[in-house]
């Protein structure tokens, strides 16, 4: 493929595993189009699929799961741990190979006028493809959740970017973009107090005076018996996993708490790990004509 862009849609369905499977197999059935990566979250109730493709199969699997969304799942029976406002909750697309942001924000509105228009569900465009500063921002759209949306909408600065000025009962609103990488990095602290994974997510979040590309917050996964700190990192290289894994260790400690794990949902820019192993192995020279593989490809 000459272009290649990546589409990471967000689902609010994380416990029912047909229903998934049925998402996925969306994806995989457009020509031109490669499923990477998918994750199930039960206490999230949440799922992420990650594919790429070229333009055209990319635009085609993104409406076409979006439509699959919006037939399979009920957001008036959803409840679970991570905010959302839809059934397809958000859909951002990302230049990944002689592809440019432009581009995908063309990508973006175009797929979010069909959904708005043939799904009749309301879209909000955010990131880049967004010119208005005030929406921009995913948990500016997203604040009040799908229950608050009914209200929100009614509002002079809350009117969709396409689709019905209504609310879909159903399928809430869906939240359409184009950004660059986002790596979902989740750690997890054995106690079952909330609160500290609150506690810590506020300290190290920008939005309450913590790094300034990390977004966190504290989550209860009951059927672990631990507790979460759930992020997303919008620039790795200027607030890098291995600082901020750091400091909620050292937060964590301050309550008697240690890390007991942690996870990556979705995919991962290789200078992100390298850069985390030269931080922690204190390698000297470090690069990555070290790794063979990259040698291999080359």
């Amino acid at each position: 493929m000459d272009k290649i862009v990546e589409c990471i849609p967000n689902f609010s369905e994380g416990r029912d595993q047909k229903k998934v499977a049925a998402l996925v197999a969306e994806v995989t059935s457009v020509n031109g189009v490669k499923l990477l990566d998918y994750t199930m979250d039960k206490d999230h109730n949440r799922s992420v699929i990650t594919f790429c493709g070229d333009v055209d199969g990319v635009k085609e699997a993104a409406f076409n799961v979006a439509k699959k969304a919006s037939e399979l799942i009920d957001m008036r029976y959803h409840k679970g741990q991570h905010p959302r406002v839809g059934a397809l909750d958000v859909l951002p697309f990302v230049p990944l190979k002689n592809v440019t942001m432009d581009e995908c924000v063309a990508i973006a509105k175009d797929v979010g006028r069909r959904i708005g228009e043939e799904l009749k569900v309301p879209v909000y465009l955010y990131e880049e493809a967004q010119g208005n500063p005030l929406r921009r921002n995913l948990e500016d759209i997203r604040r009040g959740g799908y229950e608050g949306f009914f209200e929100k909408i009614k509002m002079p600065d809350w009117v969709p970017d396409y689709g019905p000025r209504v609310m879909n009962e159903k399928s809430g609103v869906t939240v359409v973009g184009a950004r660059n990488f986002l790596i979902a990095f989740n750690v997890n602290l054995g106690t079952s107090n909330v609160d500290i994974a609150k506690k810590i997510a506020k300290a190290i979040r920008h939005s309450s005076g913590g790094f300034r590309y990390l977004k966190a917050m504290g989550v209860d996964l009951k059927e672990r018996n631990v507790v979460q700190v759930s992020m997303n990192f919008t620039n790795f290289e200027k607030t890098p996993l291995y600082r901020v894994f750091e400091v909620i260790k050292n937060e964590a400690s301050r309550y008697g708490v240690n890390i007991v794990g942690s996870e990556l949902i979705g995919l991962i820019p290789a200078k992100a790990l390298f850069d985390t192993a030269q931080h922690y192995l204190m390698m000297e020279n470090f690069s990555y004509d070290k790794v063979i593989e990259n040698r291999i490809y080359e």
